[in-house]
């Protein structure tokens, strides 16, 4: 009886019940709702905190719930701010549909994290316990950063020291980024399809996203230069290594042609290297590390590789734009959790970093290849756009006649979560699309459920 309809059926009746009470009056105790309905405990306990959460009772640790003052329960008419916040509005659906964790007995194959299973928990609840031990872990930080993990990063990304912002994670160093490196209303180039939470940032930011093709290997660079020249953008953002949602990985020649479009047009280039944990073998040079104008802004973010709540990025910038760039974050947060800062640098210090790297791009390739054999034997119509060599994702093409919308409500309504490919365009689909997510689901057994699931509802 601990399920959701089991909740939601007790707080509608103790809803109801607080209705008939006066202002004060005590709700019955835990001990006679568990008797008279025949629920467990932790039921009454969620229905309780469900009442609590929308004002109506009041609880108190050790004597119960209490109903509260009327006025409590009630919100204000707030229709007044229709007119005094006009039309601008912050789109956060394709982010929260991202990072909202699915109900009970629905399997992800969507999301950008590890499922909990492969998290390094006891390493970081280590690494963490030695952080707060730290004299002045509670202090303020650098503003920048922690010097330790600033030259980490710095290392990671063949840059030096001082050319090193710790954000508060990889989307908070996207924020950042826009807001510094262009005006409300510029253009911002940006690979297509892409990443959602850059589209949701850069439009945070007033800015305009214009979409440039990219094909298997990536952005194609006599397009870019053309997108250059024909918006006037200063502004590029792209995934080099392995590509949400493509999976595409850029070759070293392309890259090199990235960096001398970006130069001609005396734009920035802003390299989200997201994956590069994810990558069983070695992988091109990262654009910053070939980078000798100060073109690129390269984000390292620790969340996807470890935990989502390790909000812990280091972002490479050089000249004016780092300053810029700095001054956004400290005016908007200050600065990074200091304790967070300590608890990133124990781990990714400590032998348990290397060995869950070694752990994960294992399992990236079994994962992938349980994907694709569920693929083969239950969805044979949906086509992989290509095969990465790492990464999270795989980006399928559907038949073109496929309701992609209708399909990914019945997905769910089967039991399995996929994102839509429409979120990943900046502008007009080309036709329906999924990417689906192999290393969210628990075990190699759930993602071939998930597919399975899949398949039904196709």
């Amino acid at each position: 009886m601990e399920n959701d309809s089991s909740i939601a059926s007790l707080a509608a009746i103790l809803r109801t019940e607080a209705d008939r009470l006066s202002a004060g009056d005590r709700l019955p105790s835990s001990r006679e709702l568990v008797r008279r309905f025949g629920v467990s405990p932790v039921t009454v306990s969620k229905a309780v905190a469900l009442l609590a959460a929308e004002g109506r009772v009041l609880t108190r640790p050790g004597s119960g719930a209490y109903v509260a003052s009327r006025h409590a329960a009630e919100s204000p008419d707030a229709s007044w701010q229709t007119v005094a916040l006009g039309d601008r509005v912050v789109d956060d659906s394709a982010v929260t549909s991202l990072i909202t964790p699915p109900a009970d007995g629905v399997i992800p194959l969507s999301g950008g994290y590890l499922n909990r299973e492969l998290r390094p928990m006891k390493a970081l609840t280590a690494a963490a316990g030695r952080a707060v031990r730290r004299g002045g872990s509670w202090e303020i930080p650098p503003l920048n950063g922690i010097a330790d993990l600033r030259r980490w990063f710095a290392n990671e990304a063949a840059a030096t020291q001082d050319d090193v912002l710790i954000t508060n994670g990889g989307q908070g160093a996207l924020t950042h980024a826009f807001r510094a490196l262009a005006a409300p209303g510029d253009p911002v180039l940006v690979e297509t399809p892409t990443y959602p939470g850059a589209l949701a940032a850069a439009k945070s930011a007033g800015l305009r996203a214009t979409a440039v093709p990219l094909d298997r290997e990536g952005v194609r660079p006599d397009l870019l230069a053309e997108a250059f020249a024909v918006t006037g953008a200063r502004v590029f953002y792209c995934q080099p290594t392995l590509h949400n949602p493509t999976g595409a990985t850029l070759p070293r020649e392309r890259r090199d042609q990235v960096l001398a479009v970006a130069r001609a047009a005396g734009a920035f280039v802003i390299e989200d290297d997201y994956a590069r944990y994810f990558a069983p073998g070695p992988t091109p040079p990262t654009l910053v590390s070939l980078d000798t104008h100060g073109s690129v802004i390269h984000i390292n973010s620790l969340s996807k590789i470890s935990a989502p709540s390790l909000r812990v990025a280091g972002l490479v910038a050089r000249g004016q734009a780092a300053r810029r760039i700095r001054a956004s974050q400290v005016v908007e947060s200050f600065f990074v959790s200091r304790a967070l800062q300590e608890t990133a640098l124990e781990f990714v210090t400590s032998p348990g970093w290397r060995r869950h790297l070694t752990t994960i791009t294992a399992e990236v390739e079994t994962r992938q290849a349980a994907l694709l054999t569920a693929l083969a034997r239950h969805l044979p119509a949906a086509e992989a756009h290509l095969v990465p060599r790492g990464g999270m994702h795989m980006w399928i093409r559907l038949p073109q006649d496929v309701d992609e919308a209708a399909l990914v409500a019945a997905a769910g309504r089967a039991g399995v979560l996929v994102s839509p490919g429409s979120l990943y365009y900046p502008s007009e689909p080309p036709g329906p699309r999924l990417r689906l997510t192999h290393m969210a689901p628990l075990t190699l057994a759930e993602i071939e459920e998930g597919v399975r699931r899949l398949a039904k509802a196709f």
